[in-house]
């Protein structure tokens, strides 16, 4: 099993920047292709971005590109999301997610593990 804490959320307002951080503990943490995920008021869960295994393949929603930038540190057991220029449609709970597979998808059901989630609030 692997369990994912995720870090760094807060409240700020339009045009500031955010890291989340995600801590993975459980397993080998550099097996594990890596996604966020966020969920705003009202909304369904939807895809922000993915690294595979290594760090070699990344995938962004089209909706962050250019502003979100998803890394790891396989030593540090620790996936980020810097997030720039930050928009009110933004706002959202954000979570960190594992997989098994080799490169991490678009969709909840190619992850295996989620943590609880943090909160962004991105005010006008």
């Amino acid at each position: 099993q692997v369990r994912l804490v995720e870090s760094g959320g807060g409240l700020v307002q339009a045009g500031c920047s955010l890291r989340l951080s995600c801590a993975a503990s459980g397993r080998t943490f550099s097996r594990h292709a890596m996604g966020w995920f966020r969920q705003g008021p009202g909304m369904a869960r939807e895809f922000v971005a993915a690294i595979s295994w290594s760090g070699g393949i990344i995938y962004y929603a089209d909706s962050v590109k250019g502003r979100f930038t998803i890394s790891r540190d396989n030593s540090q057991n620790t996936v980020y999301l810097q997030m720039n220029s930050l928009k009110p449609e933004d706002t959202a709970v954000y979570y960190c997610a594992a997989s098994v597979r080799v490169v991490g998808g678009e969709r909840n059901s190619e992850y295996d593990y989620w943590g609880q989630g943090t909160q962004v609030t991105v005010s006008s």
